[in-house]
């Protein structure tokens, strides 16, 4: 499953699939040196400063006193994505960036939210993306991820608390999955959208739920299209693949 990190940077990322690395080959952690090699980076200080970092997001513990005294907390998985309908797993981490996570939005039926739209994480959440995953024609400056609330999607290969990366439109055509805002009720869903006459259908991927029928389609605003699923996945073992 995807996660949304908090200021969880490429170096910091890589810092830490090195000592996952290195400790489950090794049975014990790597000196500062080591850590640095395996980022390139020659400046011990820095590599103490990214560190310190890491234990203030509570992903290692260490003992300032001991030396190879650093403790795993959480790991990191590697970040795979939903693309064409096949799973890819990214190993390039200069191919990573950030993007805003605005939210949740809820994959059943709709949900209330706060008044202040979809925006109640604070300003430094974000997810990290792989560019090669993203459609080369998407600009970055117009995406943005949700964390994604229930069931109702999974047949489209969307399952409860994975993360979406939506492109801002106000429109869509038939059949396009959307993120979509009832004004009136100030409610939110992720849906397929279908136009039907002077009414729309908000139809869900899940055999066991009905469609949601909006008889007045101005109540209804697109906030956009869904052009990515992101998660984090596991094997039976709990490693990451």
């Amino acid at each position: 499953m995807a996660r949304r990190t908090i200021g969880l940077g490429i170096r910091h990322r890589k810092i830490m699939e090195f000592l996952t690395d290195f400790q489950e080959e090794k049975g014990y952690s790597p000196s500062i040196r080591q850590i640095g090699k395996s980022i390139k980076v020659d400046s011990t200080s820095l590599i103490d400063y990214y560190l310190n970092q890491l234990e203030e997001m509570s992903y290692i513990e260490r003992d300032e006193h001991i030396s190879r005294s650093i403790r795993i907390l959480k790991e990191v998985y590697p970040v795979t994505g939903i693309q064409g309908g096949q799973l890819r797993r990214v190993t390039n981490a200069s191919d990573m960036l950030m993007l805003p996570l605005a939210g949740r939005i809820v994959a059943g039926a709709p949900m209330p939210v706060p008044a202040t739209d979809l925006a109640y994480y604070d300003s430094e959440s974000s997810v990290e993306i792989a560019r090669s995953l993203l459609p080369k024609r998407e600009k970055i400056s117009e995406l943005f991820a949700l964390e994604v609330q229930g069931e109702s999607m999974i047949d489209a290969m969307v399952n409860d608390g994975d993360i979406i990366v939506v492109k801002q439109a106000q429109t869509a055509e038939n059949g396009e999955m959307v993120a979509v805002w009832l004004d009136d009720t100030n409610e939110t869903t992720l849906k397929y959208f279908y136009l039907e006459g002077n009414r729309v259908r908000l139809q869900p991927a899940n055999p066991t739920m009905g469609p949601i029928y909006i008889d007045n389609p101005a109540r209804l605003r697109i906030m956009g299209k869904v052009v990515m699923v992101i998660r984090q996945v596991k094997q039976q073992s709990g490693k990451p693949l």
